[in-house]
């Protein structure tokens, strides 16, 4: 498909798919702070419990009931179609950002995977992951919530850390997302909304309704609640390479999760006490070490461990030696690195030779139409003013994507010691 194309069908459905996605996660935030905010003591007959709110220059008295009120009221509003459409445009979106170009953005650099299997693994994850996670709802573990919650984390982590063998990191953290996308578009179709028409239903025809539906469909509801801020992190993810780019990607996500859902959890009970006001703190400081860890400065190899036959292989070869061998010497010496340690004209070389035929004014690669991001590397000035940008994504080995031009790992390691001894072009 023509990359223009595909860069505004990007661009619509991602808009569309950010601004249903928007007012989703705000009812679902909305209802269970309203949820958690009632009022529940001496609440009239019928009620659970009620809120008095002020908002936009109006003030809403608002009434939960048991169960229904004994008539139904001619307008009833039912929060759903944002959750589809949700669903819906996210699926587009994968489609058309990963199916379409499944060799770039989907398979892991290097595996020789057809596309054909890749998108079927990709699909499905997603299927296999509803019909495993409402087996586990229905079925006596589903009883105990905690422990339900501890077995679905450890088995989306295990579904990351397999995902992460056959994808690119990128690739894998999207479709967790989309497997936890699913499931709770899933609890919306199949328990939540037949919850509620039965419900509905049964005020209609006179009947008593059955307590055992809402109740499963507001654990159900819950579910949704706290999956949702490491849904958010998956959407943005794109943007931080450190994360999916990591080696151990699949333990950053879980950590990121955790700390989310702690966050989370610290909102949806801070209106009864503070006693989960640790969570915050906690999920701060584990921001922070996952920061550090994910250096790409700590973790950068220092020596090379791949002999491939490029152009320009021996000068890198002989390049890293005589960087890694000056840095050992500064190290013994107390002395830092003065910045001249690494030969610019071969890192010129290199990133013409790996990075410009996307990263360009004019980029040569037919899947883009101008340079991704905006970056372009056709000159000094312009490789040295995003210097940090190209270390952090070589050197996780996010860039080149899908390594389409089989940027070897002397050439990164390379690079990480030019820029770490100051960038110097001249």
């Amino acid at each position: 498909m023509d990359p223009h194309i595909t860069e505004w069908l990007n661009l619509a459905i991602r808009w569309v798919h950010m601004i249903v996605g928007i007012a989703w996660i705000g009812a679902s935030f909305y209802f269970v702070w309203l949820e958690n905010n009632l009022n529940r003591v001496n609440p009239k007959t019928g009620l659970s419990g009620d809120l008095w709110a002020i908002h936009g220059g109006g003030i809403y008295h608002l009434e939960k009931y048991k169960l229904a009120p004994p008539e139904m009221p001619e307008h009833l509003h039912w929060f759903k179609w944002e959750a589809y459409f949700t669903w819906i445009t996210g699926v587009l979106l994968l489609g058309v950002v990963y199916y379409l170009n499944a060799e770039i953005y989907l398979i892991a650099p290097g595996s020789g995977m057809e596309p054909s299997i890749a998108i079927a693994i990709g699909i499905g994850a997603l299927v296999a992951g509803w019909f495993i996670y409402d087996l586990l709802c229905e079925s006596p573990l589903g009883k105990t919530p905690m422990l339900l919650g501890a077995v679905l984390f450890v088995l989306l982590v295990g579904a990351t850390y397999g995902l992460s063998q056959v994808f690119s990191g990128r690739g894998a953290y999207i479709h967790v997302g989309a497997i936890i996308g699913t499931i709770m578009v899933g609890n919306v179709f199949r328990v939540i909304m037949p919850a509620q028409r039965n419900l509905v239903s049964a005020i209609e025809e006179g009947r008593d309704p059955d307590p055992a539906l809402p109740a499963k469909g507001l654990l159900r509801s819950r579910h949704n609640n706290y999956l949702t801020l490491p849904v958010l992190f998956i959407m943005i993810s794109n943007h931080f390479p450190s994360t999916y780019g990591s080696e151990y990607n699949w333990a950053i996500l879980a950590g990121l999760a955790i700390f989310s859902i702690l966050v989370r959890h610290y909102f949806n009970t801070r209106h009864g006490s503070q006693k989960f006001a640790w969570t915050v703190p906690v999920a701060a400081l584990g921001m922070i070490t996952l920061a550090f860890v994910t250096s790409p400065y700590a973790n950068r190899p220092t020596a090379p461990v791949a002999k491939v036959p490029v152009v320009v292989q021996a000068s890198v070869e002989a390049e890293v030696e005589a960087a890694s061998t000056d840095n050992t010497q500064a190290a013994n010496t107390s002395e830092q690195p003065i910045g001249s340690g690494v030969n610019f004209a071969i890192i010129n070389q290199v990133i013409q030779e790996r990075c410009s035929v996307c990263h360009s004014a004019t980029p040569t690669h037919a899947a883009f139409a101008a340079a991704p991001a905006g970056v372009i590397l056709d000159t000094p000035q312009e490789i040295q003013a995003n210097s940090p940008r190209i270390a952090q994504t070589v050197t996780t080995k996010y860039m080149p994507l899908g390594n389409m031009t089989q940027m070897t790992d002397e050439e990164r390691a390379l690079i990480g010691m030019w820029v770490e001894q100051g960038a110097v072009i001249q």
